[in-house]
């Protein structure tokens, strides 16, 4: 074989390797690959009472990484190092607020790309706990099954490429699995375009309005096969915000419903009738 063919033969070789390792493509899978050998930096907010009762759940329920508590800033010092994941409390601001209006629970993994501000690093999973301003006091209720929940989605975003880049809505489709179990709405996390009429149409074969401290003890209590709603949005609750809807199983802290919808003149704050058909009709 002349050295024309060898070259040619090596080169129909070499170039599919080198085309394949051109296409391969730094996923979001594989940017948080290393999350649970790396430390997850639990950090504070610098409100004495929300942070004595972070402190104590995290140290109860966290479970996938090795973990430390820090100050916000400790934080500013650290989030420039690749070698830190950071589970913190961060206001969100939507375009059209004038002001931060949510306080979400975020998961962040630390990198150069820091130093020009939150909104640079990598967003492993976020998820609304509370207004910004005038927070309900349910967030305490809640916090153990969202802590559970941010781990649970962490796991599952470091095998599938699919739930890392879809986040929590995804888990909607719990919906279809939730047959035979109760499900519960605090009254106020219903939207006012639930009329009575609506009340008695779709309230009924296992579905239930309550009072919001009876819905409360339901998930407090870990009551098993219910899922209790919880709705987050700003306490203003002006037209532009987003309202986040969930239905959260009170015992094994899985997500069964998670959207979210922009409130309007139209739309306030709730689930709104189409929200409660869905679940209905699930």
């Amino acid at each position: 074989m002349t050295y024309k063919r060898i070259a040619a033969a090596l080169a129909a070789v070499l170039v599919p390797v080198m085309l394949s390792a051109q296409a391969q493509i730094n996923t979001k899978k594989m940017k948080i690959e290393d999350f649970t050998e790396k430390t997850t930096k639990v950090v504070m907010t610098g409100n004495i009472f929300f942070d004595q009762v972070f402190k104590d759940e995290v140290q109860s329920r966290w479970r996938i990484s090795p973990f430390e508590f820090c100050s916000l800033e400790e934080f500013e010092t650290l989030k420039t190092s690749g070698d830190y994941y950071f589970l913190m409390v961060v206001k969100g601001q939507f375009r059209k607020e004038a002001e931060p209006g949510l306080a979400m629970l975020s998961v962040m993994k630390g990198g150069e790309e820091a130093a020009r501000g939150l909104n640079r690093m990598l967003d492993v999973v976020t998820v609304p706990i509370m207004s910004a301003e005038n927070p309900s006091g349910r967030e305490f209720v809640f916090l153990p099954a969202l802590i559970d929940v941010i781990q649970d989605h962490i796991l599952l975003s470091m095998e599938r490429d699919v739930a890392a880049y879809s986040g929590l809505a995804n888990y909607t489709m719990n919906l279809g699995r939730s047959e035979g179990m109760d499900i519960v709405f605090a009254e106020d996390d219903l939207s006012d375009d639930i009329s009575e009429k609506a009340r008695q149409v779709y309230f009924r074969n296992g579905i239930t309005v309550t009072d919001t401290d009876s819905a409360d003890e339901i998930m407090t209590n870990q009551t098993p096969r219910t899922l209790v709603s919880f709705t987050v949005y700003p306490s203003d609750g002006k037209k532009g915000s987003y309202c986040y809807k969930m239905l959260i199983d009170a015992s094994t802290h899985e997500m069964y419903y998670y959207r979210r919808h922009k409130i309007s003149a139209r739309f306030g704050p709730g689930f709104l009738l189409e929200d409660i058909n869905r679940i209905a009709t699930r």
